[in-house]
């Protein structure tokens, strides 16, 4: 399968594009950059630009990864890594909205979605399935956990634990269950995860040493449970929490 290549689109010497790309008008696929199958670049997106770091030398050898099936819409930029021989990653069958950001060294999962105008700094890690609502902002090093979903315009600068809702300036509202459910999470994964996010967000004390004390206790069969406990256990940033006295695990049934 070839590839369809728009004659105004620049694709630089070093590009590797697999089988079924489609790169529009304008488009510019940057040198150590390399796509998937059937990735599809929208008019005046740049695939491995530059990182935006005073100190980093153009000479270093570093690219981008972007997995098959992924879309990555008008003016979205994902800059190259600043390690030597290292990838800003973007997963396969992600969909990065108009005018979002990936900046270098971040690790975007599968099934991410990232809304209009996201900006993801440095070095942050998305988790697979997790959707990045508009003119949301990430600060370098946080974490975003799978299946996490993120209200518009938030500003998140703290880690965020998997399958769950936050907002506004790293507040957590509760369980993603609407997301849960489409993915076919079983009921009784569902009822630890609400058990355990009680447990971690209710119960006084180190949310860490909860959540470690949890695991270890053997409690949790799940392994959605069990991901949840331990995203909270590892890190060095810290957990974003619960803005109000009680926080409804059961998350939106609407």
């Amino acid at each position: 399968m070839k590839q369809n290549i728009h004659p105004t689109a620049i694709v630089e010497p070093g590009a590797k594009l697999g089988d079924g790309c489609v790169i529009h008008p304008g488009a510019i696929i940057r040198a150590g950059a390399i796509l998937g199958d059937r990735v599809a670049v929208h008019p005046y997106a740049v695939v491995g630009g530059d990182p935006q770091v005073l100190r980093f030398d153009p000479a270093t050898p570093t690219g981008v990864k972007v997995g098959a099936g992924t879309i990555v819409r008008e003016y979205v930029t994902v800059n190259r890594s600043t390690e030597k021989g290292g990838h800003t990653v973007v997963g396969s069958n992600c969909l990065l909205m108009a005018c979002s950001h990936v900046a270098h060294d971040a690790v975007v999962g599968d099934h991410v979605v990232v809304a209009n105008a996201v900006l993801i700094a440095g070095h942050v890690t998305v988790g697979d399935h997790a959707v990045l609502g508009g003119g949301s902002a990430y600060h370098q090093f946080t974490r975003v956990g799978e299946g996490a979903i993120i209200g518009g315009l938030s500003r998140i600068t703290l880690d965020i634990p998997p399958f769950v809702m936050a907002a506004e300036r790293d507040a957590v509202a509760g369980l993603n269950l609407v997301g849960l459910r489409r993915r076919g999470v079983s009921r009784e994964a569902i009822r630890e995860l609400k058990e355990a996010f009680r447990l971690v967000y209710l119960k006084r004390g180190n949310i860490r040493d909860i959540a470690a004390k949890a695991l270890s206790g053997g409690s949790f069969k799940s392994a959605e449970a069990a991901r949840f406990l331990e995203f909270i256990t590892a890190g060095t940033r810290g957990i974003a929490r619960a803005r109000r006295s009680e926080p409804a695990p059961e998350g939106d049934e609407d």
